[in-house]
């Protein structure tokens, strides 16, 4: 019963009858038929099969998490009796914002795979917020509010955000002297991070506006500011070696952005204790805490 549960799995996971094939060596036509035979047993339809994809009925949804569990649980078990519980191998699926995982993620990894070189990686870069139980990841690292319901987040740093602009912005324009006077200046965001949210002495700011670009990356509006076509508001872990080398500069420093936003390792809850995802996510908490490497 439990080798049909694993194919029914790796039907799921591979995305195709004959990728299943070839991740438990065997023929599709085999695969085809033990897929067959389960959904008889069952008496219900798992997958609907189309020319390009294979389709999960709400049925075969439900099956795949419980059998999914059952088959990790049986795992576990088995661990425990061989003793070898708690000690990180195996699969690990981590998901990060494009910037941040290429430049805070990947210089780490080294240090950390040597560390454990049992661990089998996947890091998967999207600045969207994905779906951690419908992709399958262990963990993503998400620069958000703090994560409620079904998902626990460990926090790993704060994220400091300043308004800034290159030089030669400011030497043509004129830098800014108080928040109104953002009003008469070119402003520059990825789609979706206008309107900002920002903090000063006075309490909540909301800057209303659109970008003098549109993109949807994040990286592109960096770049922008640094060219000098107008001012942003940056993360220090995405600008802070623009501002250590001249640039771009800190305007209106009494201003920031909200404070509520940090960045944490998210997991599904009560996954927190995998030995996998804890190793990763105790590696990286050393690294950025007390404070993390690009606000030193």
């Amino acid at each position: 019963m439990n080798e049909d549960y694993a194919l029914f799995v790796a039907i799921v996971e591979s995305g195709s009858l004959s990728a299943a094939g070839r991740r438990l060596r065997i023929s599709p036509a085999m695969v085809s038929k033990r897929l067959a035979r389960l959904e008889a047993r069952l008496g219900s339809t798992l997958v609907h099969r189309t020319t390009r994809r294979l389709v999960l009925t709400d049925v075969g949804q439900g099956f795949y998490e419980d059998v999914r569990h059952i088959l990790e649980a049986t795992r576990l078990a088995e661990a425990r009796v061989a003793g070898r519980i708690g000690q990180p191998g195996g699969p690990l699926r981590v998901a990060a914002p494009t910037s941040f995982g290429r430049m805070h993620i990947a210089p780490y990894l080294k240090d950390f795979l040597d560390r454990f070189p049992r661990i089998e990686l996947s890091l998967d870069l999207d600045d969207g917020f994905v779906d951690l139980l419908g992709e399958r990841i262990d963990v993503a690292i998400r620069i958000a509010a703090e994560p409620t319901g079904s998902l626990i987040g460990h926090r790993l740093a704060e994220n400091h955000r300043i308004l800034c602009a290159a030089p030669a912005y400011l030497a043509e324009h004129g830098a800014p002297e108080t928040i109104e006077a953002l009003g008469d200046h070119r402003l520059l965001a990825a789609v979706h991070q206008l309107p900002w949210r920002l903090e000063g002495p006075g309490g909540p700011i909301a800057i209303e506006g659109a970008s003098a670009v549109r993109t949807n990356s994040s990286e592109v509006a960096r770049e922008l500011t640094i060219a000098g076509l107008g001012i942003a508001l940056r993360s220090t872990w995405d600008v802070g070696p623009a501002l250590r080398d001249g640039a771009l500069v800190r305007i209106l420093p009494d201003i920031c952005g909200a404070t509520d936003v940090a960045i944490y390792a998210v997991q599904p809850r009560g996954a927190e204790n995998a030995p996998n995802a804890r190793a990763f996510v105790d590696h990286f908490r050393a690294i950025f805490s007390p404070v993390a490497p690009w606000d030193r």
